[in-house]
């Protein structure tokens, strides 16, 4: 699903980028960071993540948000928008990978997530034994994205004062 994408000259950042059919996934760029701000301050976007983030927190995200390891800008490959963000981060649950994501509303509905975290997430099973994704109960089109790219469900719990879900996929065996 997942191909190498090669940097542009001199561009070491950009050396954990890679493509899919529609989408490129690259480290975050400062002109990147107004989309990325509206990720963490829409009311739509943040509905079962806990809210809006506030203005402090924001204001410190947007100071280590550009080449941070392991969070990829989503950008549609035919014009170059910001669609989203993919992060994995190595060892995040009981030393599981852990794949979250957060899209624009008005690129809801078109395959773009599904793509970029199911490419996300092959790419980071070449290396890891396992990725992980935990999702609200109640986020019906979350959990279908993550059993769509493969994943399952493994565990239900409590955190954040609301139900969760953990789902994980494995290598598929050789």
């Amino acid at each position: 699903m997942a191909t190498s994408s090669a940097p542009a000259a001199g561009d070491r950042a950009d050396r954990t980028a890679f493509t899919t059919e529609r989408l490129l996934l690259r480290p975050v760029r400062t002109g990147d960071v107004p989309a990325v701000t509206r990720l963490w301050t829409d009311p739509l976007v943040r509905h079962h993540l806990g809210g809006p983030v506030a203005d402090q927190v924001v204001r410190i995200r947007q100071r280590r948000i550009v080449g941070a390891p392991g969070v990829h800008a989503v950008v549609r490959s035919s014009d170059g928008a910001l669609l989203g963000l993919v992060t994995l981060e190595p060892d995040a649950r009981d030393g599981e990978t852990e794949v979250s994501y957060q899209f624009l509303p008005e690129h809801w509905g078109h395959g773009y997530a599904r793509e970029a975290v199911g490419a996300a997430v092959d790419r980071a099973l070449e290396s890891a034994p396992s990725v992980v994704a935990v999702t609200q109960e109640a986020n019906d089109r979350s959990r279908r994205l993550l059993e769509g790219i493969g994943m399952t469900h493994a565990a239900s719990f409590v955190e954040f004062d609301a139900h969760q879900v953990l789902y994980r996929k494995r290598p598929d065996p050789a």
